[in-house]
């Protein structure tokens, strides 16, 4: 198999401004839409009450004209943990680096039906109104849209798994 596309996420944060991180990411897909990465777990993680080993793969969404991005997480039996979406935006994208602004909301889906809205918390109190309307009704894009998204993202990555590299055995 070939080495992976790779490029760097650049995320930045409406509550932590000033704040960036930054991602190795391997590529699955590009399109002109969006672009498709992944990321195989190197440590366990506990995300909102979902448990995340090591091995487990992060498959991520960022479309360039929707309000929102997606991390799917995948066991290593190729099923779902849960559907992790982002209020955020695309922000740039060059070939080699991608560069969103998470705007604070997330949701969380799982397969057993838990849907959970997370950090409206973490708005700022002084925001924009035209932003807080944005935010908020992105939200409801998604929550409209979940059916729809979930299944989409379940479709496509089981089809981008059969070119992602196994993972090795966890010690």
């Amino acid at each position: 198999m070939a080495t992976p596309d790779r490029i760097t996420e650049i995320k930045t944060s409406l509550a932590k401004p000033g704040h960036t991180q930054s991602f190795a990411c391997d590529v699955a897909l590009r399109t002109e839409e969006c672009i498709v990465v992944y990321y195989r777990m190197t440590r366990d993680y506990n995300l909102h009450g979902i448990p995340l080993q090591a091995g487990n793969l992060t498959v991520g969404y960022f479309w360039f004209d929707r309000p929102y991005n997606l991390y799917h997480w995948i066991e290593r039996d190729g099923t779902t943990s849960a559907w992790y979406f982002n209020i955020g935006d695309v922000t740039s994208f060059d070939g080699s680096t991608l560069e969103w602004h998470d705007l604070a909301v997330d949701i969380l889906a799982t397969p057993s039906g838990r849907i959970d809205i997370l950090d409206e918390d973490e708005l700022p109190a002084d925001l924009d109104p035209a932003l807080r309307s944005r935010i908020m009704q992105a939200r409801d894009v998604v929550l409209g849209a979940l059916a729809e998204l979930t299944s989409d993202a379940d479709i496509t990555s089981a089809h981008l798994l059969a070119t992602v590299p196994a993972s090795p055995p966890v010690a």
